[in-house]
């Protein structure tokens, strides 16, 4: 058994137990593929997949073995590239989501890549679920996003701590600063950010512990174009208030409060539980974590 027959079952496993489109995508024969999942199978004497006519499904010691083998390849993967990069100069693959992405990941990497010039940083700025997927499947070092991850085998930990705002229109009809009463937060047209983005899982966690439910008009992935349709009278809206602090500054929106709902959480950094954190990387999280102090 090889990390080749690893590499092999997980691209089996990643293109939906299919072996034609694994041997596509591994740019090797169907045949080839067959036989390196069947010399697994034979060397720990076990059934990977459930062969129920021509499709496959993971068996319950298949599932084990998927884990076990992301895992390996995951830390074989990190081994080659600290290892290949003894001086230090290597790569250094960070995710982020929307807002932190949009507000703060610039700026660390310009302060990163000014201390540490020859390190290629690559950036993804997408939704936290997504985020988890990257981690899980160790295509990303470490993410910064917004909530806790869902998935047991990422670990993460608070180190910025943010806010959510509820703004509306400045003709009204509510003044800057006015309290609303839950009833009248409920009755309100809701301009929300997209399912499985952290700004959208954080309202949705405040209303499920108030035992409230809401059914938005309007959703997007772009918080301009929120803080837009708001301005134009559209509805209110609940979104970072970091991102707000110029339309709310220029006089676009205004901020209100909802009585008995605080939307308060902390950014995170994540990284797989199974993770090698280099040098490089710990030093990049410890700059994300002292930039707020600075």
């Amino acid at each position: 058994m090889t990390i080749r027959h690893i590499r092999i079952f997980l691209g089996v496993c990643d293109h939906g137990c299919n072996t034609a489109r694994a041997a596509q995508a591994l740019h090797m024969t169907q045949p080839a593929v067959s036989l390196a999942i069947r010399e697994l199978e034979a060397y720990y004497g076990v059934r990977l997949f459930d062969r129920i006519g021509r499709r496959l499904a993971l068996t319950e010691a298949g599932q084990r073995f998927q884990e076990y083998s992301r895992r390996i390849a995951a830390l074989f993967d990190d081994m080659e590239r600290e290892l290949r990069n003894p001086d230090g100069l290597g790569l250094l693959r960070v995710g982020a989501s929307i807002t932190i992405g949009t507000q703060f990941l610039p700026h660390y990497i310009k302060a990163f890549s000014q201390r540490y010039p020859k390190v290629d940083v690559r950036a993804e700025v997408i939704s936290s679920d997504r985020l988890e997927d990257r981690l899980l499947n160790n295509a990303l070092d470490f993410a910064l996003m917004e909530g806790v991850p869902r998935s047991p085998a990422i670990r993460s930990e608070p180190y910025m701590e943010d806010r959510l705002a509820v703004i509306c229109p400045k003709e009204g009809p509510f003044r800057q600063g006015q309290v609303l009463s839950v009833e009248q937060f409920q009755a309100q047209r809701l301009l929300l950010r997209e399912r499985g983005s952290g700004t959208r899982e954080e309202f949705e966690r405040v209303m499920a512990a108030a035992n409230l439910t809401v059914e938005p008009v309007w959703e997007a992935m772009s918080t301009t174009a929120l803080v837009s349709a708001v301005s134009c009278g559209l509805g209110i809206a609940v979104l970072p208030y970091r991102m707000v602090l110029e339309p709310l500054k220029r006089g676009l929106v205004s901020e209100i409060r909802v009585e008995g709902l605080e939307f308060r959480r902390s950014f995170r950094i994540a990284f797989h539980k199974d993770k090698y954190l280099t040098p490089l990387d710990r030093a990049f999280l410890d700059l994300c974590r002292q930039y707020q102090a600075d």
